[in-house]
């Protein structure tokens, strides 16, 4: 049975999603416990010169939700950055991301299997580069997607919440028997 584009993208974002809504509650869990404000979190970095926990979290929507939107219309163009949130807020905003993620239909997706994308982004390219559906979500939306994935978990893993690598993988999709 071949792979689709459906099973390469939907499921693998929703895998890690559901894997971020549940160490984003773990976290919660940690600061009622430990009497801390879990809103600290949100301007949280790894190194001075990186983005904050907030960009993480918004960029794990962007790269997932709106990554599908530009296989479907041929341009990524995701929304402006909100910014800084509530940590409440970025927890809502992971739980729309599952939900949005779980409207799409293998059908649907598949259906943007060859579709030509340029993606124009001046900070990697001066001119737009020439992609397909394919190859913008292995090449562009998958690393980046699970870059601010990781760095969202090391983030709270560097801040003392008790999460480990089972926590980041989330639910295995096992083969049917």
């Amino acid at each position: 049975m071949a792979t689709t584009l459906y099973d390469m993208s939907v499921p693998t974002f929703l895998q890690t999603v559901r894997a971020v809504s549940g160490f984003l509650q773990k976290a919660a869990i940690h600061c009622q416990q430990t009497g801390t404000d879990p809103d600290d979190f949100s301007t949280a970095r790894l190194y001075p010169d990186m983005a904050q926990f907030w960009f993480q979290i918004e960029c794990v929507d962007n790269f997932s939700v709106w990554g599908l939107e530009a296989m479907r219309t041929g341009a990524f163009t995701p929304p402006p950055l909100v910014g800084p949130a509530p940590y409440a807020a970025l927890q809502d905003r992971i739980a729309q991301t599952v939900t949005r993620l779980q409207a799409y239909t293998p059908a649907e997706v598949n259906d943007w299997s060859g579709r030509p994308l340029d993606l124009d982004l001046v900070h990697i390219s001066p001119r737009p580069m020439p992609l397909t559906s394919e190859t913008f979500l292995l090449s562009f939306l998958l690393p980046n997607f699970h870059f601010h994935a990781v760095t969202a978990y090391d983030i709270l893993r560097t801040r003392g919440v008790p999460i480990g690598k089972r926590d980041y993988e989330g639910q295995l999709r096992t083969r049917p028997d």
